[in-house]
């Protein structure tokens, strides 16, 4: 099943992200190898600088999910002032194979 986590910023943390980013980024490319990444980017705010995240995972359940959202370096990092999961269909231009 997939799940969308809907990660928002804390206000300021724009260097915390971007020092976070490369543990972040190979944290993604696991989830690829283990095929639970669906897709991923950063939200952008008026200026375009990156304010939070919508990150598209495969997980059996909700728990499942919470755990692995959890496991993101930022969220270890405290970068995220929420996390939102919610199950997701994927019913329009899903790519073959996803």
């Amino acid at each position: 099943m997939l799940f969308a986590l809907i990660c928002k910023d804390k206000p300021g943390k724009l260097q915390l992200r971007v020092d976070t980013r490369p543990a972040h980024a190979a944290f993604l490319q696991g989830l690829i190898s283990e095929g639970k990444l669906a897709f991923a980017g950063p939200f952008l705010d008026a200026d375009g600088k990156p304010d939070g995240s919508l990150v598209m995972i495969e997980a059996v359940d909700m728990t499942a999910a919470q755990v692995l959202a959890a496991s993101d370096p930022y969220a270890k990092a405290g970068l995220f002032e929420s996390v939102e999961i919610r199950p997701w269909n994927w019913v329009f231009q899903k790519p073959a194979g996803a």
